[in-house]
């Protein structure tokens, strides 16, 4: 692949590290919303032949769309069609998808709907949290980047439209998305909970009004009564266990904004 020059980088206000990373190389950069027009100003003041929108978070429009010479692509974090929107990592995690991957595609006014240009395939293993797997997405995006660049000089894109009978769409999450319904089965609790770990905010419930976040957990066969309520907790003397409709999980890691004292026999509650 031949060394390519980047003439601008569009991006938000809360990238610093793409803001300093573009003050220290030089490189031009419009700060903000970009949307309505906002930063046509900016971008006409170059000639450029290829556009990659890569992890941004402001939805592309026609104006910057039909500016480069040749391609305006998409990374987007999921294999589409499916997982089309915000944190498709995140969601997969919690649906219990096996894999993920990165897709490549041409970019359109409608939001992930492009043609396909290139597709990586990533592993959710069992235990990955949503934060390590965004480490694993961190390694493959300049891998492939580099392979789109490389098909882009070899004139060997052929893009191929997306399935619209498949494709699946999920929103933005925001911290208030994460409470836990103890009435789900221990399978979902445990996907809702790793998805949501540590980086992000984290998925969270109530014991006696206040807020507990959790971290981990894990399965175990601490027996329980069916007609208990989910959400009670059965034991303390190895952890905190709690009953579920289909067993009994014990609490590995969580946090508080004040000390608390379970109970046998307290409840959590969402």
């Amino acid at each position: 692949m031949k060394c390519q020059k980047v003439n601008f980088v569009l991006t938000d206000k809360e990238s610093i590290g793409i803001i300093n990373l573009c003050t220290v190389l030089n490189i031009p950069i419009f700060i903000g919303n970009p949307r309505q027009g906002k930063a046509k100003g900016f971008i006409d003041q170059f000639d450029t032949d290829i556009i990659f929108s890569i992890n941004y978070i402001y939805i592309v429009e026609q104006d910057i769309i039909k500016y480069p010479k040749s391609y305006a692509i998409n990374f987007h974090g999921s294999l589409l069609p499916k997982y089309r929107g915000r944190s498709p990592h995140v969601w997969a995690i919690i649906n219990n998808e096996k894999t993920t991957g990165i897709s490549a595609h041409l970019i359109t006014e409608e939001c992930d709907a492009g043609c396909l240009i290139y597709q990586e395939i990533i592993p959710i293993p069992e235990d990955i949290t949503g934060a390590e797997i965004l480490t694993e997405f961190k390694k493959q995006y300049p891998i492939v980047i580099s392979i789109v660049i490389d098909m882009i000089q070899k004139d060997t894109i052929n893009p191929v439209k997306q399935d619209n009978s498949k494709a699946t769409w999920f929103g933005k999450r925001t911290p208030a998305d994460g409470i836990i319904n103890w009435n789900w089965q221990k399978e979902q609790l445990r996907n809702w909970i790793r998805a949501q770990t540590k980086l992000y905010p984290g998925a969270f419930t109530f014991y006696n009004h206040q807020k507990i976040t959790i971290y981990r957990i894990e399965y175990c066969d601490y027996g329980f009564n069916q007609f208990d309520e989910n959400g009670i907790i059965l034991d303390i003397r190895d952890g905190v266990i709690v009953k579920t409709p289909n067993g009994a999980i014990r609490i590995l890691d969580y946090d508080s904004d004040i000390p608390i004292e379970f109970k046998k026999g307290g409840m959590f509650h969402g």
